[in-house]
């Protein structure tokens, strides 16, 4: 029997969606990485966001959020390939089918994209970014990516100032008790309610409560990454509203405008 490391059903049933977005980005490599993408200022500014992506790794809908957020923040953000020298997961091979397919599936998320691995990863771009005079780094993620981000957050000396995490997979109250910095949670209706009422619970307690944010989206895991149908009018909104609900949550952390 393989160990269960995601027990999210959504997260390991729902397939990723075709899109024909151009993302307006480029790809670079940084802080240990290969390939990079990075999108807004060619150069860092004073503020900068870094994402983690699904296990879908770069697809245009997660691009494209992070193309609106560089633009209507007007800073750099970068989006590394946390699944090098790897590959993500291959969506021909999404959903799993059989129990061995399964079974596999289980074994990447406890291998390559343990999300332990890719914690100090994202620390390390974080590093990076402080160390050419970025004065505020804010992370963010999307499933498998929402729970890198709470323990990239959680980290003691973690060099992020705000984590935002999207629909997250693998949610646990216990991420958050040494969460010491603004925490914005985003979960859809396939996200255990329980886990996310003890988070907010905790979270409440903590002088982070203040600038954190909150909001349940009444949809499906994954409607704002590479699940994302943008066709739909519905997953449209939703998806609007969530990137809408980012920019005002990092403008607010980081204490810069939004462009109009």
């Amino acid at each position: 029997m393989s160990t269960v490391h995601n027990t999210n059903q959504a997260c390991c049933s729902i397939p990723p969606v075709k899109s024909d977005y151009a993302p307006k980005g480029f790809y670079k490599s940084y802080a240990g990485f290969s390939k990079v993408y990075v999108t807004g200022p060619k150069t860092p500014g004073k503020v900068a966001l870094v994402s983690v992506y699904d296990i879908f790794g770069f697809k245009p809908q997660t691009q494209q959020g992070a193309d609106i957020l560089a633009e209507k923040l007007n800073v750099q953000v970068l989006m590394p390939d946390f699944f090098e020298p790897g590959e993500p997961w291959p969506v021909d091979q999404f959903p799993p089918k059989t129990d061995e397919e399964k079974a596999k599936l289980q074994r990447f998320f406890g291998g390559i994209a343990n999300p332990g691995n890719a914690v100090e990863k994202a620390i390390n771009v974080g590093k990076a970014l402080k160390s050419e005079g970025v004065e505020f780094v804010g992370l963010y993620g999307y499933c498998w990516g929402g729970k890198v981000t709470i323990l990239s957050g959680s980290k003691e000396g973690t060099p992020f100032g705000a984590v935002a995490s999207i629909h997250p997979a693998m949610l646990s109250h216990d991420d958050v008790t040494n969460l010491s910095i603004p925490l914005g949670l985003y979960p859809s209706n396939d996200e255990p309610a329980d886990e996310t009422k003890q988070i907010l619970e905790i979270i409440s307690k903590k002088p982070i409560s203040e600038k954190s944010d909150y909001k349940h989206y009444d949809t499906f895991h994954g409607f704002a990454a590479a699940r994302a149908n943008l066709d739909d009018p519905e997953n449209k909104k939703h998806y609007e509203d969530l990137y809408a609900r980012l920019v005002s949550y990092f403008s607010k952390t980081a204490g810069i405008p939004v462009k109009e």
